[in-house]
């Protein structure tokens, strides 16, 4: 998708808001989020930045953006893209600016190990934000009171952190699976529990493993009654099952689509090992195809999460000193001696064998947004792959699959906007809410700068990533 003419040389400042508006937003910020604020100005203008606009349309080469009372005024060549009289300045000269990060995925816990979970109400949302991860949806909760409150407080300026769409708790059948949650008892307790908590204020719902057809679909039928959309992440029902039965969206892509297991029974998660199911699926092939039409032709949404992904595959995660440095003593030396284990240990035909279903998760990500499917991105936090990094991470990995780099920033922020109906944000655009990323670097040559976010801009307020991030060091897995 091009940039439209009026977008790029856009030279007329909007009248976006009022002035007082945003004044009076930025002054309901308390202490303990203005001390990560470096820029509060009505009228700001980052000046010869490369911009990658998000709608996956040619880059921006100096160009000036300039925001007012909160929203983007203007963007556009320095040449031609005037100052306001008493902006603040920034030159970005050498830095790209993208679009606030959309994290489709991203939980405020992580595995704790086993079936229990880590809380990190105060870790995580400044880890987000301080990623250039403005706005988030939870894909799940474990506890839904704690993550609406933690929203609240974020809407209030009390603490700092991306915007949120929160999930209710998952929606699980009995049998495998965390044990903090409820296993539905049948249609009506699955109707009851997506009633409750939509009246409770919950967006968005997250169907899980063991959940069965009728379930899920009094569930989806429910949801859609009260304006509440679903997602999942399947395994006794397959994609095409749920795309049948009305779901809005679907998690993590191709290796927990059952419908290529072979003996698939109907209800029941099979047991056939990864490798097995889809060593051998031909990805040029009808069934594979005919899958990726049926989503597309139900308006069903995907969320990538490759960043989670790739820490199954040996040998593919570069070492990100940023994870040894955030998370507590006891969870750093067990993800070391993992890393250390897989590094060392790995079977070099099973590394292949995992490295070829990686490949293959990529290819029916590319292949289904090239056929026209509307894909966002996630991380799903993992000690290893923590809130915010995942997210950064995710660039390099869909220009591996395959996309260019302004199409891989398109599916991590404007594609996510548009799955959420925030069509307000997501775009470099005039009048679209000023949620922007300064990166230091070059993101078209090298993907990795996206670990170098200097400041980002959330309703048009700057923050300071490296002090939010250095805020939670050896914190991560306690708070």
């Amino acid at each position: 998708m091009k940039l439209q003419r009026s977008v790029l040389f856009a030279t007329v400042f909007l009248a976006l808001g009022s002035h007082n508006a945003f004044a009076q937003a930025a002054a309901m910020l308390k202490p303990d989020v203005m001390q990560f604020v470096t820029v509060d100005d009505a009228v700001v203008a980052l000046t010869h930045a490369r911009v990658i606009d998000g709608t996956g349309g040619p880059v921006g080469e100096d160009f000036t953006i300039v925001l007012r009372d909160g929203k983007i005024a203007a963007v556009g060549p320095s040449a031609h893209t005037p100052v306001p009289p008493g902006a603040k300045v920034i030159d970005v000269t050498g830095h790209t600016v993208i679009p606030g990060i959309v994290g489709m995925h991203d939980h405020m816990y992580f595995p704790a190990g086993g079936t229990e979970h880590n809380y990190l109400a105060f870790s995580a949302p400044r880890l987000y934000l301080g990623s250039g991860v403005t706005t988030v949806r939870t894909a799940g909760s474990i506890e839904p009171y704690r993550e609406l409150n933690l929203k609240h407080d974020i809407d209030t300026g009390v603490a700092p952190g991306p915007k949120m769409y929160v999930s209710g708790p998952y929606l699980q059948g009995p049998g495998p699976g965390p044990k903090e949650l409820h296993p539905l008892t049948g249609v009506e307790d699955a109707r009851r529990t997506v009633a409750y908590w939509a009246d409770e204020g919950v967006t968005w719902f997250k169907a899980y493993t063991q959940i069965s057809r009728a379930d899920l679909g009094a569930a989806i039928d429910e949801a859609h009654k009260r304006g509440v959309k679903v997602t999942a992440h399947l395994c006794s029902v397959t994609f095409r099952e749920a795309a049948a039965l009305g779901i809005d969206g679907l998690e993590h892509g191709l290796t927990v689509d059952t419908d290529f297991h072979p003996g698939k029974s109907p209800d029941v998660c099979p047991s056939t090992p990864r490798a097995e199911a889809y060593g051998a699926l031909d990805m040029n092939g009808d069934a594979v195809k005919q899958t990726i039409q049926e989503l597309i032709s139900h308006k069903i949404s995907l969320t990538s999460t490759l960043a989670v992904g790739e820490m199954g595959v040996p040998g593919h995660r570069p070492f990100d000193q940023r994870v040894v440095d955030a998370v507590v003593s006891d969870q750093r030396d067990a993800y070391l001696a993992r890393r250390a284990q897989m590094e060392s240990n790995a079977n070099p035909a099973n590394a292949a064998k995992m490295q070829d279903i990686f490949r293959k998760a990529m290819k029916f990500e590319f292949d289904f947004v090239k056929a026209g499917g509307l894909m966002g991105a996630g991380m799903d936090p993992s000690t290893g792959n923590l809130p915010g990094f995942g997210d950064q991470r995710n660039l390099a990995l869909f220009v591996e699959a395959g996309f260019t780099p302004a199409q891989a920033i398109q599916i991590m922020t404007s594609n996510g906007a548009k799955i959420l109906g925030a069509t307000d944000r997501g775009v470099i655009a005039p009048g679209k809410v000023a949620d922007l990323v300064v990166v230091k670097g070059d993101l078209t040559k090298n993907q990795d700068d996206m670990r170098n976010v200097v400041t980002v801009f959330k309703d048009g307020v700057g923050y300071d990533s490296w002090k939010l991030i250095d805020s939670v060091k050896g914190l991560v897995g306690l708070r």
